[in-house]
């Protein structure tokens, strides 16, 4: 156990130290791409409390991350709230509607679930796509401020950045801040009752766990950390829109986990780098990138039904063995 948690260390800060030297290539690309990443990866752990942790399948996950963008992006430009409470806000409206979803979503198990975690999400993005008055209906809602970084400039060498850079590493901070204490709410006795109603729920009942009541607080928690990754989100695109709510994007999250390794707490973030990155370069070279996006997906999942962590963890221990 104390070595798992060194290697887990080791891992979380040479993760961070690569991640914090992006901007130092130079390049705004870079920069756009490794903001995308943090705040996907940071989304996708989110959703991973649900289906690797908790073995809950969410085809919704989206609606939260959408909601905690409507609400930061509405309280910094409408109501003139500083960053950092309006973000934290974001976060909350996510775990409330989690909260209220998750009431009745826990009700039901396997597929039930996950349908009505759809269904739910879906009355999420209609009420998004219609309200004008509010999230600005199909247009969007535009014109999201950026934070005042100023704070930013008393630190050697990152003062002297572009915003963009400086964005980044806010961002990276907030997410690593995150991903931290989902990392402790994984590692914790919560977490680990968590495991075991995934993997038996009627020997989990049997000895007399609440399990409905755990599932509502992991659903609860992973829609607060979607909303905040939703936050970030809508910042970075400098606005918000209907699509951030849309089942597509829960479907892009959940892809990311299985691909990454939903087993693996850094699984997920490995899969959104993955899935970033190899969409990127696709898309500039074919205009058939959804065909060849696609066949690149099957091949990864038949090679690493596992996920990418999962083959690579595979790998590291067989090593071990072999050297022992």
């Amino acid at each position: 156990m104390r070595r798992q948690t060194v290697t887990g260390v080791v891992v979380s800060a040479a993760l961070f130290v690569i991640a914090a030297t992006v901007p130092v290539l130079g390049s705004r690309y870079y920069t756009f791409v490794a903001t995308d990443i943090v705040i996907f990866a940071m989304l996708a752990t989110s959703l991973n409390l649900l289906v690797g942790l908790s073995g809950l399948v969410s085809f919704g996950h989206a609606a939260y991350f959408g909601v905690g963008a409507y609400v930061c992006g509405i309280l910094m430009k409408a109501g003139g709230v500083p960053f950092l409470a309006a973000w934290l806000l974001g976060g909350v409206g996510g775990a409330l509607l989690a909260g209220v979803f998750g009431y009745f979503c826990v009700r039901l198990t396997r597929v039930y679930f996950s349908m009505l975690t759809l269904a739910f999400a879906q009355i999420v993005w209609a009420v998004c796509f219609k309200w004008n008055d509010v999230t600005g209906g199909e247009q969007g809602y535009p014109d999201v401020p950026m934070p005042d970084l100023a704070f930013l400039d008393w630190l050697p060498w990152i003062g002297s950045l572009r915003s963009g850079d400086k964005f980044y590493f806010v961002v990276l901070m907030l997410a690593t801040v995150s991903m931290l204490a989902m990392r402790r709410i994984a590692n914790s006795s919560f977490g680990r009752i968590l495991t075991c109603i995934r993997d038996n729920l009627e020997r989990t009942q049997f000895i007399g766990i609440d399990v409905r009541r755990h599932q509502l607080v992991v659903f609860t928690i992973a829609g607060g950390f979607a909303g905040l990754a939703g936050g970030l989100f809508g910042i970075f695109n400098r606005g918000v829109f209907p699509d951030f709510c849309y089942w597509p994007k829960s479907a892009e999250v959940l892809i990311m986990t299985i691909l990454g390794g939903m087993y693996s707490f850094w699984g997920p973030s490995i899969g959104a780098a993955v899935l970033i990155i190899l969409n990127q370069y696709i898309v500039s070279r074919t205009e058939y990138w959804p065909l060849v996006l696609g066949a690149i997906m099957l091949a990864l999942l038949f090679a690493f039904p596992r996920g990418i962590a999962g083959a690579v963890g595979a790998a590291w221990r067989s090593r071990d063995r072999f050297n022992a």
